[in-house]
């Protein structure tokens, strides 16, 4: 590692890194960057923390754990080969003998090292191997944390605080001689234990009940429980130590012993190797990008449906955030989805930054001014947005439904649905199917256990203090289905394998995906099939600006690889309230219609349009205006109009209690086509989409801990690092004559002010660097290595290696000077 020594310490271990490797340190542990830390000792400290290192843990593979976990019931330190043989078993030391699975931990085990040790998990040469105190405590087994390993205490931990009179007993029903101290008799124990010959012998003479007991405990969990009377085979075991009293009424297997009994291992199963991802089914590399091409354009079909359902200001905010039951259920039926779909459409607009609040008093969702921008956009960009927006959210739609930590439902659109693993779980399940051969739908189960295996702790058991309150213990595995699920509807995959497209989104960016969907995308038609039975056939996409208005005088009946519209009274009285005329509306479908306009489908038109607006509608609270009487004594004579409390003004007026647009809708219902008029009597215009919020940003994901810090904060974290152990470490030349007057470590240096300027002139006049201490306006004391450039003025102007800048220094602020020893630098 570049030392003459071994290091003692895990910052002597990291002080002699060198650069390149300090810095792969902070970028795999971002945490001990905030803030950037004094010196190496700094950084050593907050490497071994609780929390820090509960994090490095859960970023290790299944194999590198094991090998963590390994350490933790080795000896400290522990040399490579103990760590070896409890990975392999003993008997494989031979490289003849050893089997194919001796062999993958045997070439498997040097990588794992390595990335204990780029984690500063594990420092030392491989003959001192030591495991980082905290991840000793957390990984070392305990009657509270059982370790993944099943092993228990060593002889030595489980008989403290036993008597010495029990110790000799064991000792001599064992046929081991007597001692003249518990720890010389724990030790002749624990040799016992590990010796492979007197322990067969041993063994050879225990009942076989006693055997089936020592089997049931061998692979843990190695607590058991015995009775004031144990039967015989229990007693027998306890009688010669194999098993130790824990309480009165609890025994353990010693480690000794169930690792003899194991063969040495500390596994029952090591996994050296990623399992493979299988393959489910093959299938033609063309057929799924049509098939992934085709449901991309559905995903941006059902956008658009969803911001069209929206348009004129969607549903209310719940109190405490989020939509309401209701209004998903409302939401799914007009998608004509299920509700967990809906719910993942609903959530990919608001992450996209298509959907927001709008500030409202009375809050409620609706469109933003960016959804405008991204319906101008191709079919291929607007995909390629969300499918990247989808890529980066921490929001998780599969939560919808479920309850948090205090049992309170999850509301799609609320507050609790970031999960900040999201996204890597997202990116790591795409990168394993795009490892498999083009075409090819992987194994779900399989896909699963690679998982498990790359984040064990994430999908798997935890350690003490790492599970966040309302998390299940699989939820990494949760995610990963459900991503499998989302990038089956976006497009992302078609028939279960990834699409072309999409392996140039995750490689190449979103200019290449688009290039390479739009060929696939079918281009949109600029006419419909008018069919005599009032309605119109969209053979397939239409352009934006025919499905707008077709949408508005037709109501959507079926969809599918093509789309029937419906003409009634009500979509055509809707295209006439957004302004259209009866003219218009002839014109509209003979100009797109290949099919020539039927008859029954003009009469309608004409005829809702002979009706519309012939009855008005004002505020009063609200008024009915018509120049007919027939037509209002009509209406006041009929039973439905008692609930809007009409009465006559005039002949040709009727006043209501009910608002505008209660007495609009009403009336309606009745059968009647009125239209709302303003206060000065013109008609009102309604045209859709009228509402947007105002411009809002999409949200922001959740990060998962601190970001990575780039090279270039990185480069500047090691040098600021450095030059503080520098300055920590220095060895200062002692000029007094008298050792008692030395400086003492950790403390500034004191100098009369002629001394501090003669000894800085000389050091710029020879270009050495010199150790100060400095007070500076705030009273903040420090300690400095500089080297002195020019001293004039009052100032000393000097390269700062503490700083890593060139720095200027008022000379009556250094309380004192001292030279560095030639061999100050550590």
């Amino acid at each position: 590692m570049g030392t003459t020594t071994p290091p003692r310490t895990l910052a002597e271990a990291l002080r002699a890194r060198g650069d390149e490797s300090l810095a792969g340190l902070l970028r795999a542990r971002p945490d001990l960057l905030n803030p950037v830390p004094n010196d190496i000792t700094q950084l050593a400290t907050r490497a071994g923390t609780r929390a820090s290192v509960v994090r490095a843990l859960e970023h290790l593979d299944r194999f590198a754990l094991q090998t963590a976990e390994a350490l933790a019931v080795a000896p400290d330190p522990a040399p490579y080969d103990t760590l070896l043989s409890l990975l392999t078993g003993d008997g494989l030391d031979d490289g003849d003998q050893r089997d194919d699975a001796g062999a993958a931990i045997t070439a498997a085990l040097p990588g794992a090292l390595s990335t204990l040790r780029e984690q500063a998990l594990v420092w030392g040469e491989d003959d001192r191997l030591r495991l980082v105190r905290t991840a000793r405590e957390l990984l070392a087994p305990s009657p509270q944390h059982p370790s993944p390993t099943g092993l228990g205490p060593t002889v030595s931990e489980a008989t403290a605080g036993m008597s010495p009179g029990r110790l000799q007993e064991i000792l001599a029903a064992t046929g081991l001689p007597a001692t003249h101290d518990p720890v010389s008799a724990v030790a002749a124990l624990a040799a016992l234990f590990t010796d492979r010959t007197r322990m067969a012998e041993l063994l050879d003479t225990a009942p076989v009940e006693a055997l089936s007991v020592l089997d049931r405990l061998v692979w843990g969990p190695p607590y058991g429980e015995v009775t004031p009377n144990p039967t015989p085979p229990v007693k027998w075991l306890r009688d010669r130590g194999l098993l130790l009293p824990v309480s009165t009424r609890t025994v353990v297997l010693p480690r000794e012993a169930a690792l003899h009994l194991r063969a040495g291992r500390a596994h029952r199963v090591p996994e050296p190797v990623p399992p493979a991802v299988g393959a489910a089914a093959e299938r033609d590399p063309q057929a799924v990008d049509r098939a992934a091409a085709g449901q991309a354009f559905t995903a941006l079909s059902t956008v658009e449906e969803l911001l069209k359902l929206w348009n004129g200001g969607g549903p209310a905010i719940l109190r405490a955030g989020g939509l309401s039951v209701r209004e998903l259920k409302r939401a799914a039926n007009s998608l004509d989805v299920t509700e967990p779909i809906a719910a993942f459409w609903i959530e990919l607009a608001y992450g996209a930054g298509l959907l927001a609040t709008d500030g409202e008093p009375d809050e409620r969702y609706a469109p933003t001014p960016a959804s405008d921008e991204w319906l101008d956009l191709s079919a291929e960009d607007r995909w390629t947005h969300l499918a990247t927006a989808w890529l980066a959210a921490t929001r998780t739609p599969g939560l919808v439904g479920g309850q948090d930590a205090k049992g309170r439902a999850l509301s799609a659109l609320g507050p609790e649905l970031d999960r900040s693993a999201a996204p890597d779980v997202r990116r790591r399940v795409l990168a394993l199917f795009a490892e498999l051969p083009p075409g090819t739908a992987p194994d779900a189960e399989t896909l699963l256990r690679r998982l498990r295996w790359e984040r064990p702790l994430r999908g798997g058991a935890t350690p003490p203090a790492a599970t966040g309150p309302g998390e299940g213990a699989d939820l990494r595995s949760r995610l990963a289905l459900w991503t499998l699920n989302e990038a089956e509807l976006l497009g992302i995959t078609g028939r279960g394998a990834l699409s072309s497209q999409a392996r140039a989104l995750l490689v190449e960016g979103p200019d290449a995906a688009a290039a390479r969907l739009a060929p696939l995308i079918p281009e949109p038609l600029d006419h419909v099939l008018l069919q005599a039975d009032l309605t119109a056939v969209a053979p397939g996409p239409l352009e934006r600006p025919l499905a707008e208005t077709l949408s508005v005088l037709a109501d959507v009946e079926s969809k599918g690889g093509a789309t029937v519209y419906r003409f009634t009274p009500g979509s055509v009285r809707r295209a006439l309230d957004a302004g259209q005329a009866a003219a218009d509306l002839h014109a509209f479908l003979a100009a797109h219609s290949r099919t020539p306009v039927p008859q029954p489908l003009s009469y309608l038109i004409d005829d809702v349009a002979r009706r519309h607006g012939h009855l008005r509608i004002g505020s009063a609270s609200a008024y009915v205006r018509c120049d007919d009487e027939a037509v209002l004594n009509e209406i006041l004579a009929d039973r439905r109009s008692t609930g809007l409390r009409l009465r006559r003004l005039a002949p040709t007026v009727l006043a209501s209690q009910a608002d505008p647009g209660s007495l609009l809708e009403a009336l309606r219902d009745m059968g009647y086509a009125p239209a709302a008029e303003s206060a000065e009597g013109d008609v009102l215009i309604t045209r859709a989409g009228a509402r947007r919020t105002p411009p809002r940003t999409p949200p922001a994901p959740v990060p998962e801990g601190p970001p990575v810090p780039d090279d270039t904060l990185l480069g500047a974290a090691v040098r600021a690092i450095r030059a503080g152990d520098t300055a920590a470490t220095v060895i200062r030349k002692d000029t007094s004559e008298d050792p008692s007057s030395a400086t003492p470590g950790g403390s500034l240096p004191r100098t009369t002010p002629a001394e501090t300027l003669a000894t800085v002139q000389a050091a710029a006049m020879t270009g050495s660097a010199v150790w100060i201490g400095y007070v500076n306006a705030d009273g903040a004391a420090s300690q400095r290595v500089i080297a002195p450039v020019r001293v004039e003025g009052g100032f000393v102007t000097a390269y700062d290696h503490t700083a890593d800048e060139v720095r200027t220094y008022p000379l009556h602020r250094i309380t004192g000077v001292a030279e560095l020893a030639e061999d100050g630098k550590p």
